[in-house]
């Protein structure tokens, strides 16, 4: 009996050395054997994709205001390398770049303290007082939010009526297609506004502070603006909506 007792724990021992071998030689070919690639995705950017190559100039340099004119009683300054546009009195202003500009594409990176009545003019005429204005605002009759197209005189010629398309408590980017008589507008990518207007063929391109008491406080805040020139047929960096 004792002789079985013993022969069992050495078949039993015999077998233990088996596997581990057996798990050694697998754990080498594992480490011999060649390391698949790890696919990296990149994390979306908060500016919407536009084609490689196209080159924008800055119309604000963030540092101070050179190259713009203030007009009215609105306050404009540089801020943390943001230009800045408030009032506080319910008197409000413009400030227009001293250049003029006709076929252009423009794009704004901006913030919005709420309430406000804001927006990025173009091809405005400082003697007719007139020029067209991407409308930053959330107006009740007729409904229109931002991304709105303005001009004095036709009241809203396109309107915007998707609300939260805006980030109202952070970042967003207006971009200005203006070739000719066509006009095409787009809110953080998505295409709000398209029509073909003759009102004005050039101007200066300025930042609206709308006179109120209802916006006493309000602020406009430009991380960013730029623009780049365009030829006659010069097509649009975004997606254009059929």
């Amino acid at each position: 009996m004792r002789l079985q007792r013993i022969a069992i724990l050495m078949l039993a021992c015999a077998g233990l050395s088996v596997l581990a071998a057996c798990a050694a030689e697998k754990a080498h070919k594992a480490a011999k054997a060649p390391v698949k690639a790890v696919k990296v995705v990149k994390a979306p950017t908060t500016r919407p994709a536009t084609r490689p190559g196209v080159k924008w100039t800055p119309l604000f340099n963030g540092k101070d205001l050179k190259g713009w004119k203030a007009r009215g009683s609105a306050i404009f300054r540089v801020d943390d390398g943001c230009l800045v546009g408030t009032q506080t009195t319910g008197k409000g202003g413009d400030l227009f770049t001293l250049a003029e500009f006709d076929n252009f594409e423009l794009r704004v990176t901006y913030r919005v303290v709420w309430p406000a009545n804001s927006g990025f003019w173009f091809r405005f005429d400082l003697k007719k007082n007139k020029g067209y204005q991407y409308d930053v605002l959330k107006y009740k009759k007729p409904v229109a939010f931002s991304g709105t197209l303005y001009c004095p005189g036709k009241m809203f010629i396109t309107k915007n009526l998707e609300e939260s398309l805006e980030n109202r408590d952070g970042w967003n980017e207006a971009v200005v297609y203006a070739n000719g008589d066509q006009f095409i507008l787009w809110l953080n990518g998505k295409m709000v506004g398209k029509c073909r207007d003759k009102t004005l063929t050039s101007g200066h391109i300025g930042i609206q502070v709308h006179p109120g008491g209802g916006f006493k406080g309000m602020k406009m805040i430009v991380k960013r603006m730029e623009i780049r020139p365009l030829k006659a047929g010069d097509k649009p960096t975004l997606p254009v909506k059929k």
